[in-house]
């Protein structure tokens, strides 16, 4: 077995594992701490232990950077888990902040990445520092409103929103599901209403990519969506 599928049969079999951790069906802002803490204290420096670190950042991440230089302007990657879409950031010329709930994580990004050029930080997207508010030309979301059900997702959605500076741009990927389908997380896959939240925030859509990752027992739509403040 090659080490891209031994890594994918160990990624498989981990769902039942990370479905019974504390706090894993957790509908508050402190049982999703306890869930992240969790998962990444268990997975014992095995990235196939935790379920979205791909150890790469995302393709259309990666084919929206390659048109869209930075050129020194701030970035910032939201709950930014092992780094590897900030990493991608910062190659692409961004001045990049990254940040996650869990310090665990944040170790972890560091030591993957000790000579990084960006700045790694732990913080709250629920109490985020004031300084940011308003600060960034580029804010990256992945996989992060998906992490919480119910009136949550708004509260996450509009702490995101604040991040952005007056006509920056905001990048957001996400699972999706139709507005009447049923949903049990976690993951909790956004409904096109809560997708489009951010026309409700002062922004406007510029993109917006509907795909599938198909996997050996699934298909999981997504979409890869950029807005722009107005």
């Amino acid at each position: 077995m090659s080490e891209n599928s031994d890594f994918a049969a160990r990624r498989a079999a981990l769902r039942a594992r990370i479905d019974a951790l504390e706090g894993a069906q957790g509908a508050s802002l402190s049982d999703r701490k306890l869930f992240f803490d969790a998962v990444y204290e268990r997975a014992g420096g095995d990235a196939a232990n935790v379920p979205w670190a791909d150890l790469k950042p995302k393709d259309r991440l990666d084919a929206w950077l390659a048109d869209n230089p930075g050129q020194g302007r701030r970035a910032i990657d939201v709950a930014c888990g092992l780094g590897d879409n900030a990493e991608a950031l910062a190659a692409a010329g961004w001045k990049t902040t990254a940040f996650d709930l869990s310090a665990r994580a944040i170790g972890w990004a560091l030591d993957r990445f000790p000579q990084s050029p960006v700045d790694y930080a732990i913080a709250d997207l629920a109490a985020l520092p004031p300084p940011w508010a308003g600060a960034f030309d580029l804010v990256n979301e992945c996989y992060t409103i998906q992490s919480v059900p119910g009136e949550l997702r708004t509260l996450f959605s509009l702490a995101i929103a604040s991040l952005v500076a007056p006509g920056g741009s905001l990048l957001i990927y996400a699972r999706t599901r139709p507005d009447d389908a049923p949903t049990a997380g976690p993951p909790w896959p956004l409904s096109p209403r809560e997708a489009g939240i951010f026309s409700e925030m002062g922004f406007r859509r510029i993109a917006a990519e509907h795909f599938e990752q198909v996997r050996p027992d699934r298909v999981i739509p997504h979409l890869f969506a950029v807005w722009q403040r107005v």
